[in-house]
């Protein structure tokens, strides 16, 4: 791909330039080739003094006049449309494929730009509407441009998602952020048209005073505040998740036909079933298991997992295809979801229907009686779900309770599975991933939209079940794509930094927990010392700290393995309806088994790395939208509980105070620190704890406590709480913390806890102090 030449400076000799005005043509070939300069720049070019520069500004602004040249920010100039190399932009709209397009923040003149991400970027959350890039302006073979991404400067730096708030006098913008602190002031004419509480999407404009608000301008209307849905909605425009299809993409999913036996195997005898939550709408995977008879593999099972053949319905180069690219994977909200694929497809013909028939790509395993995988083979065929399940209905069905429905089933299929799951857990527990608890949260909305209640998901051993299957089946399409030396975008987790482990062994050490300094991160040592401390008061406290010691996983073209499973090989196959990277490796089993026309192109593979940054974004973009969302519905949720005591777990410890879970919904807020009394808190970062300067009680991290709900902001999703517990003693084995300047001056005449004290410090003086005396110890 063609780069355009490097802009050329200006001259600095007037040997390089004709002395005196130039002509208009002249003047218009030097901003083609210099790309922008400003009016300073040209005279000196041209050697321009006293009269010629006068000259100069009114050849200018003719020019501009005539729309030859254009502005660039106050007092640059360039040839109307032009580009430069590197500059600055806003992401400022989508096309119909749902491509980000850029706008030259300095430049009304210049064109819209597809937005691509330069390929040497690290992945992190993805773009989207309103922020503002540095990007490279790259001319590609049609002469058209795209600009890749260099740097992100700021999200939403310049546009707001806010609720518009009516005053007597005023109309404002009040952000949804947390983060963005500033309201904007709206003109009267726009504020007629304005109702209190519409939710809006609002352009950064000047500030008239020093110190005043921005003014702004409403560009979108996108909902209400009190609207039942209007969390997830807040997310989806917050993070610039993509919504909906281009008319092309939904032609080409209303065009796709039923599936034949036409290449394909014949599956529709084996008794495969979908096993999904109860509110599940699409079905990408089915399984079935059955005792293998091959004599020399005594005690052996034959393990099967059908996925949807998402390939077959979404060609590489289609309208779906660039929008699946775009959109990377599914987002799932409490009340919605916003699907990488029509749902035509995902809830049609890739969604594994019972009693249907329907495309399949399907791995046949075979695994010996100690667990471990012997061989395995991918088939591209027809199959037909035998039943579906949710997995509390296969669960209490193997406990004894089947229904109508699984009481048929629990013999022939049901049983056979689970013995054959009591047989791969050996080779798991060989395996040895690493076995950190976790606690998920349901959040169950009624059909109006209110949060009705928060509970904790159950997990059961059918989970586990699909699970591991899942994962053998994400081994194996790994194992054969490295065999047929088919490139593939990998499911990768590296081990934990040697500063995170460092950390580890320093809060260990604070309970008395021996871990060796340069021991090897090896997964079964995670797993010995979570069994080691599983039954005492710290465990909830080093599950989380282990936790925090691990890395994320991402998407990469290049293998290190997946420290977290203990895997040298693995992808993700199991899940093409909901994930893009699924979809590419399908194709490329498809490419490398010979399995069909429909596989991995020249140009995918050529973009093989630069998918994976793509889709490791949108990822990441799709996890803080969810999360956003969550912490609005369990704020809607709590709103009218404002006052009521609650018990639950510090999570979080931190310079400017606590974050607290509460035990019955899992929320999270935050205890701020100059509500923990009249003294002066030490952040302990080696033992996760507040620190009181001179009594030496201490808030750490894991520690039970009871606090009051002060403040719930749906719309923002905050939450503030007041500790009603006391602190835990002083540790008589820490150092003690020395008496600062502050509490040695408590101690003069007249210097006793004053109102300062009272309501704590300044958040500027407790960094300060905190930070001198954490360099202290560190030295």
């Amino acid at each position: 791909m063609a780069r355009p030449p490097r802009t050329p400076k200006p001259p600095r000799s007037t040997s390089r330039q004709p002395q005196g005005l130039p002509d208009r043509d002249t003047l218009v070939n030097y901003l083609r080739e210099t790309g922008e300069a400003d009016r300073a720049a040209i005279a000196r070019a041209f050697g321009l003094k006293g009269a010629d520069r006068r000259a100069l500004r009114e050849m200018l602004k003719e020019l501009e006049g005539e729309g030859t040249v254009a502005r660039r920010g106050r007092s640059g100039f360039a040839q109307v449309g032009a580009l430069p190399e590197v500059g600055v932009v806003d992401v400022s709209e989508r096309d119909a494929d749902g491509e980000l397009l850029v706008k030259l923040v300095k430049g009304e003149d210049a064109p819209l730009v597809i937005l691509a991400p330069d390929r040497e970027a690290e992945a992190g959350q993805a773009p989207g509407l309103g922020d503002r890039l540095l990007v490279r302006f790259v001319r590609l073979e049609s002469g058209e441009y795209e600009a890749r991404l260099i740097k992100r400067l700021g999200q939403s730096a310049h546009r707001i998602l806010g609720v518009i708030r009516k005053g007597r006098r005023e109309v404002r913008v009040e952000p949804v952020d947390r983060r963005v602190k500033d309201s904007l002031l709206l003109s009267a004419e726009d504020g007629e048209k304005l109702r209190d509480g519409d939710l809006v999407l609002a352009a950064v404009g000047a500030q008239e005073k020093r110190y005043g608000p921005h003014r702004g301008k409403v560009l979108e209307v996108v909902g209400r505040e009190d609207e039942p849905r209007a969390a997830s909605l807040i997310a989806i425009h917050s993070h610039g998740i993509p919504t909906g299809f281009s008319e092309a993409a939904e032609a080409e999913a209303e065009q796709a036909e039923q599936p034949t036996l036409s290449g394909r195997e014949d599956l529709r005898d084996v008794p495969l079933i979908t096993i999904d939550p109860a509110d599940a709408r699409d079905h990408d995977d089915a399984v079935y298991a059955e005792p293998d008879t091959d004599e020399g593999n005594p005690g052996g099972w034959i393990v099967w997992v059908a996925i949807a053949d998402v390939a077959a319905y979404v060609r590489s180069g289609s309208a779906l295809d660039r929008e699946a690219r775009n959109k990377g994977n599914s987002v799932y909200f409490p009340d919605r979801v916003e699907p990488m694929l029509p749902e035509r497809l995902s809830n049609g013909l890739c969604s594994l229907r019972e009693g249907e028939n329907r495309a399949t790509m399907a791995v046949r395993m075979v695994f010996g009686a100690d667990g471990r995988k012997r061989s395995h083979r991918f088939v591209r065929g027809l199959m037909r779900s035998a039943a579906k399940l949710s997995y509390e209905q296969a669960q209490a069905a193997i406990d004894g309770k089947p229904d109508d429905k699984t009481g048929p089933i629990l013999e022939t299929i049901l049983k056979p599975l689970w013995a054959a799951y009591e047989t791969m857990k050996k080779g798991r527990d060989a395996r040895s991933p690493v076995a950190i608890e976790s606690t998920e949260r349901k959040i169950v909305i009624d059909k109006e939209g209110k949060v009705v209640s928060i509970t904790p998901r159950t997990s059961l051993e059918a989970h586990r079940l699909i699970e591991e299957m899942m994962i053998q089946a994400n081994v194996c399409a790994a194992e054969t794509l490295e065999s047929k030396r088919t490139p593939l975008v990998y499911r990768v987790h590296d081990e934990p930094s040697p500063e995170k482990l460092m950390n580890l062994v320093d809060f260990l050490s604070t309970l008395n927990i021996a871990w060796t300094k340069g021991e090897a991160p090896r997964t079964e040592r995670f797993n010995r010392l979570l069994d080691q401390v599983r039954d005492t008061p710290h465990f909830d406290i080093v599950n989380e700290v282990v936790l925090r010691t691990q890395m994320q996983a991402h998407y990469s073209s290049d293998n290190i393995g997946h420290y977290g499973l203990n895997l040298a090989r693995y992808a993700h196959y199991t899940s093409p309806i909901r994930r893009y990277a699924d979809l590419i490796v399908h194709r490329a089993l498809i490419r490398a088994l010979k399995l069909g026309d429909d596989g991995l192109t020249d140009q995918d593979v050529a973009m093989i790395k630069d998918t994976a940054e793509r889709i490791t974004a949108a990822e990441r973009r799709a996890m803080a939208a969810e999360r956003d969302a969550t912490d609005r519905y369990v704020a809607s949720f709590l709103s009218d509980k404002v006052g009521a005591t609650f018990q639950g777990k510090i999570t979080g410890v931190t310079r400017f105070g606590l974050f607290v879970r509460l035990a019955d919904t899992g929320a999270d807020g935050l205890v701020p620190v100059s509500s923990l009394g009249g003294e002066f808190f030490i952040h302990d970062d080696r033992a996760h704890a507040l620190v009181g300067e001179r009594s030496g009680a201490r808030w750490p991290l894991g520690m039970n406590v009871e606090v009051k709900l002060t403040e719930a902001t749906p719309i923002t999703g905050g939450l503030l709480f007041e500790m009603l517990s006391e602190p835990a003693p002083p540790d008589r084995t820490a150092p003690r913390p020395r008496l600062g300047l502050r509490a040695r001056n408590d101690r003069r005449p007249g210097g006793g806890a004053g109102r300062s004290l009272d309501r704590g410090p300044k958040r500027g003086q407790t960094e300060k102090k905190q930070s001198k005396k954490k360099g202290s110890r560190r030295r």
